[in-house]
């Protein structure tokens, strides 16, 4: 059996994905990146610009102390400057001073740019791309040259471009990275000038594109397809502008789709947590609909297609999700049939028969529900609940009695309070009355409710808000307006969301947080304590007791 060819995988995340406006990482985070991308079996990590600031400088100083086992550190730089030899250049000596395996030095390769940017005669430059790649190749075990603007300078002047890449192929270049620097190259393109890089000369060819017409990775893979040998990106197609060539597609495309090995395929499963990894310390939001490792990438909802998947997972995936990390998830809507119900209540544990006369009623709540605004895409949680009850398996772990929520300011530099009283009954029948204040009222609300469930079910001490997001769905209506609440909840150790509608948007919260707690409750199956029979004031147990907490930091409303 003939053994894959291996394709090269260069990360840029560091570097050229930290240009993107929304992306900033400490000297931590990249750390932190750079270890994961070498525990994943990534070849090159480029950790930044050590001339440019002093952030990368740090890094570079850092990473040593990681000691990664596989992928080599690469310093980036630009070729030296007009008028100065490289062995004087400021910038090239700090690049050296990175003390890193590997050097990439950035330089003109078309005409339009000689001209205009660095304004000197064409063949001033072919001199500084020999003599700046002639000195690192002496200083550092690999010495890389990114072509700057090669395939429109090849489409500009052919001649002109291909004899910038001999330059630095003559001056001992290890690699030339091609780059299509404007993203604007369609494949076609790409591919014609790889095949004349390649034909010109003697080094290893490489790619790095960006996604300003969403063809990165498209024209990556026609890159490699051409005889590139090493691919160039960022996580996520982070990066200035429209982003990089997304690696996570880029690797799961070429090892998984067309047969090369880019990591070892035992870490392909790696890709979904190195994704998510980056988003969480950059701080974006992560993007649902992201090919392989996106939250929807896997998820369906229409029933036929769900039909379709309880037969054979071929019918409606292209690959098993699980190969690259992530999950499958069946969605509920009004667009659900019998199959999306049996398989959502099969995921739970509920063993039910699509022919059973329980679907319907189940079918028919929640399309009922899902057409006065709910919504269950994001609240496994609520519609299992919804399950649970229509079905007569739910199990009520307290009775409502009352809220209200006051907000306070009282004066103009300090910050609006909120304070919220809950009363609810007990499992053991006993009524309380609990007060709590908080930064906005879901956030006072959430504080009342656990303070009053917590000596029944200490379980729920640990649980907290983790992300809140309401969405107006009468627009013209202004604030008359119906919402849609929709709560992610955590304890630690699992993450569920719940949902809840009203034309009052405490209200919405309110029942989105109750479902949460209910949820909790559910999965954890533990017995109520007994609640200690404090009398406030003589009163009866039944007349409650106040208490008052202070906000646990959880969302605000």
């Amino acid at each position: 059996m003939a053994v894959a060819k291996h394709i090269q995988v260069y990360d840029t995340t560091l570097r050229d994905g930290c240009q993107s406006e929304d992306m900033s990482l400490t000297v931590d985070d990249k750390v932190e990146i750079a270890v994961a991308l070498d525990r994943m079996g990534f070849d090159y990590i480029e950790g930044g610009w050590p001339g440019s600031n002093d952030r990368d400088a740090e890094f570079f100083r850092a990473i040593k102390r990681a000691r990664l086992q596989h992928a080599k550190i690469a310093a980036f730089g630009a070729t030296r400057r007009a008028g100065i030899r490289a062995a004087k250049d400021r910038n090239l000596e700090l690049l050296l001073r990175a003390e890193t395996p590997v050097a990439t030095v950035v330089g003109k390769t078309w005409d339009f740019h000689v001209r205009e940017a660095l304004r000197i005669p064409l063949a001033a430059n072919l001199e500084i791309l020999n003599d700046t790649i002639a000195f690192l190749a002496k200083n550092v075990d690999e010495a890389i040259f990114d072509a700057e603007h090669f395939f429109d300078g090849y489409l500009s002047n052919p001649d002109y471009a291909l004899e910038c890449l001999k330059a630095a192929d003559s001056a001992g270049a290890h690699l030339i990275c091609l780059c299509d620097t404007n993203g604007g190259r369609l494949p076609g393109e790409i591919e014609a000038g790889v095949r004349a890089a390649r034909a010109t000369v003697s080094c290893p060819i490489a790619i790095h594109c960006h996604n300003d017409a969403e063809l990165a990775v498209a024209n990556t893979l026609a890159a490699v397809a051409a005889g590139a040998s090493q691919v160039q990106g960022t996580i996520n197609g982070v990066g200035e502008r429209c982003g990089n060539a997304n690696l996570v597609s880029i690797i799961a495309d070429l090892q998984l789709k067309l047969g090369y090995n880019c990591v070892p395929t035992a870490r392909l499963k790696q890709l979904r947590e190195v994704a998510m990894l980056v988003y969480e310390l950059a701080n974006i939001t992560p993007f649902a609909r992201q090919p392989y490792v996106g939250r929807s990438a896997f998820a369906h909802k229409a029933g036929l297609h769900v039909s379709g998947l309880q037969r054979n997972s071929r019918t409606y995936e292209h690959l098993d999700p699980a190969s690259v990390g992530n999950d499958r998830r069946v969605l509920l809507s009004e667009l659900s049939g019998r199959a999306n119900l049996v398989y959502k209540a099969r995921e739970f544990g509920i063993d039910i028969d699509a022919s059973s006369d329980k679907i319907q009623p189940l079918l028919d709540e929640l399309k009922r529900l899902e057409g006065e605004g709910y919504a269950f895409d994001g609240a496994d949680a609520s519609f299992e609940l919804l399950m649970l009850r229509t079905l007569g398996l739910a199990k009520d772990h307290f009775g409502f009695v009352s809220f209200r929520v006051l907000d306070d300011k009282w004066h103009e530099d300090h910050a609006p309070f909120s304070e919220a009283v809950v009363v609810i009954e007990g499992p053991d029948g006993v009524r309380t009355r609990n007060a709590a204040i908080g930064n906005g009222p879901v956030n006072a609300l959430d504080s009342a409710l656990r303070s009053a469930l917590i000596p029944y079910y200490p379980n729920l001490q640990p649980m907290h808000l983790a992300d809140y997001k309401v969405r107006v769905l009468d627009n013209g209506r202004g604030t008359a307006a119906r919402v849609r609440v929709l709560i992610e909840s955590t304890d630690g150790k699992r993450r569920w969301g719940t949902v809840g509608l009203s034309d009052n948007v405490v209200e919405a919260s309110w029942q989105a947080l109750v479902d949460s707690v209910e949820y909790k409750l559910h999965k954890d199956n533990l017995k109520p304590r007994q609640r200690p029979q404090i009398r406030a004031n003589g009163a009866a147990p039944r007349s409650g007791r106040a208490s008052a907490t202070e906000g646990s930091g959880a969302a605000k409303g």
